[in-house]
């Protein structure tokens, strides 16, 4: 099995970060990068979309959605008796693994691209409204419905947010556009996305290793849940994904999102929502577990998974990735 080369660039950024060596990206490119795959994503969803039955998409939607509220309502008493943490910090981190991770996304359709597997274009929406259920789920429980919480001023963090505004900007310039309306954008949209995800992910090696010691105050129990939460959460994503209907490729993506944590969108709406709440906890966790072991280890799982759903018949050790 040969590794992806844009996997490779983020084990090399992790390799570099842990070796203290020089090498770093000038922040504000970093944020082109970020701009550039969040409007790559959207434009290809909003593409499909205008080429979708809208009721059918409806209701993946709205399934996909319900579902995924299990992530944070198991993870929160997990946290709390297993790893005793307190309510705050338990449901920020539950919050963060409820969200999605729009480059985990990227990674994984990524992989599957590159082995020529299809998957629905329209499962970018998915990244919208899988993005903020979550966040509200994590306030309650850290506070209950509260005449305190800052509700308006969460809503407008989270869906005024730069991940937000982009994918739903670039989502629906792509449905209006259609594709032969978005075709002059194909080649600096499509074809340099893999080239631009490589650096992205470079610079998230560097920070993934800049994150790993905030693990230390929790000992080893943080780095087996940012293990074990993913994969029984990308578990249950790929059973809705082929609930659903869903290809393989899709079903596959539909786990990814369902195992990824969020480290953009959730820690600006719990900095706002539970300040009390330790940030070093949840983002040690899900940027400095959670990212890496997906994108080396859980997306090919996923994918196996997925392929094991809709070809039960065939042995396990023939449904993992070639290359």
């Amino acid at each position: 099995m040969t590794v992806d080369p844009v996997v490779g660039f983020f084990v090399l950024g992790a390799a570099a970060g842990v070796l203290r060596s020089d090498l770093k990206l000038p922040a504000g490119l970093v944020d082109v990068l970020s701009i550039y795959l969040l409007i790559a994503i959207g434009l290809k969803g909003g593409i499909e979309l205008s080429q979708a039955a809208t009721p059918a998409l409806a209701w993946s939607i709205a399934v996909a959605v319900v579902m995924s509220a299990g992530t944070p309502l198991v993870a929160y008493p997990v946290l709390r008796v297993f790893g005793g943490l307190p309510r705050p910090d338990a449901a920020s981190i539950a919050a963060h693994y409820g969200s999605v991770s729009v480059v985990t996304f990227a990674v994984g359709a990524s992989f599957l691209t590159r082995q020529d597997i299809f998957f629905e274009g329209y499962l970018s929406v998915l990244l919208v409204f899988l993005e903020f259920p979550a966040l509200i789920i994590g306030v309650l429980l850290a506070k209950g419905i509260s005449r305190d919480t800052p509700w308006h001023t969460l809503a407008h963090e989270v869906l005024a947010g730069k991940a937000i505004v982009l994918l739903v900007g670039a989502l629906a310039i792509g449905w209006v556009a259609g594709a032969d309306g978005a075709a002059a954008l194909s080649d600096f949209y499509g074809g340099m996305f893999k080239g631009v995800l490589s650096l992205f992910l470079l610079a998230m090696g560097l920070i993934t290793a800049s994150r790993l010691g905030d693990l230390r105050q929790t000992g080893g129990f943080l780095i087996g849940f940012g293990i074990v939460v993913p994969v029984v959460s990308g578990f249950g994503g790929a059973f809705v994904g082929y609930w659903l209907g869903l290809s393989v490729g899709g079903t596959t993506l539909l786990a990814v999102l369902y195992a990824s944590a969020s480290y953009i969108a959730a820690p600006a709406a719990m900095r706002i929502a539970v300040p009390e709440a330790n940030p070093a906890l949840s983002m040690g966790a899900s940027l400095g577990v959670t990212f890496p072991f997906n994108v080396v280890v859980g997306i090919p799982l996923y994918y196996a998974l997925a392929r094991i759903l809709h070809t039960p018949s065939v042995p396990i050790l023939e449904l993992l990735p070639a290359g």
